[in-house]
């Protein structure tokens, strides 16, 4: 295994190929195992031969793609990480891809917890901070597409009525600012919502916190979205995990 990923790579830096002997001479093997080695990794998608010179294969460049994906996320998780322990509460990301509302990772401990899920964080948006900011990202025709789906129901009794009262509400939010809900979803927390949008994706980062520390929810936000300012630039390339 070990050998075999000495060749594999050692291909990947030769843009144009490279013949057997070659690799064999840079990697330090015998020629007729590396030879072996080379067909076996042929065989199994993780390089192709074309006149002899060897390139990586379709098996190789999913698991570079997919290393690379892991690397994105794990910038965003680390990120998250700082600013929930920075800021003392749990931290949400979530974006509004094909259609959808989907919270992607969730930073919280045993001293800070999240707001646990009780209802689908998708089927909701109307409730919460994650979902009206996400909702004000979008056009008017894709809000109302999106509430034909998941029409408005009421969660507790502090949720916004029906579905003309939460497209007025979008629609007076001032950009880029926070978005706020105080019990919408779950009585005793409150939430808030930073909107970021990096080219045409429409995405959040997000807090919460227990009812009696919603005078910490402004602060609280208004830092976060400092730090979110501050770190977008670097974090523009993983912001879709």
């Amino acid at each position: 295994m070990q050998r075999a990923m000495r060749l594999l790579e050692r291909v990947a830096e030769h843009e144009y190929g490279a013949p057997a002997k070659q690799l064999a001479r840079e990697t330090g093997l015998a020629l007729p195992t590396a030879y072996h080695l080379l067909r076996t990794l042929v065989h199994e998608g993780y390089l192709r031969r074309e006149k002899g010179l060897f390139f990586l294969g379709e098996a190789a460049e999913r698991l570079s793609s997919s290393g690379a994906e892991q690397k994105r996320r794990s910038t965003v998780v680390d990120t998250m990480a700082r600013w929930r322990d920075a800021i003392g509460v749990p931290v949400y990301y979530a974006m509004y891809r094909d259609g959808e509302i989907e919270v992607m990772c969730v930073s919280d401990t045993p001293g800070t917890p999240a707001v646990e899920e009780w209802a689908d964080f998708r089927e909701t948006g109307h409730a919460h901070a994650i979902g009206q900011c996400l909702l004000s990202q979008l056009d008017g025709d894709a809000r109302r597409d999106h509430l034909d789906r998941y029409p408005v129901r009421p969660l507790t009794p502090y949720t916004v009525r029906d579905g003309h009262s939460l497209l007025r509400r979008l629609e007076r939010m001032p950009r880029m600012t926070p978005v706020t809900e105080r019990q919408g979803y779950a009585l005793g927390t409150v939430c808030a919502a930073i909107p970021i949008t990096v080219g045409t994706t429409a995405a959040t980062m997000a807090i919460s916190l227990p009812l009696h520390q919603a005078d910490r929810l402004l602060p609280a936000a208004q830092r976060l979205q400092n730090e979110v300012g501050r770190r977008l630039g670097s974090l523009a390339l993983s912001i879709s995990i």
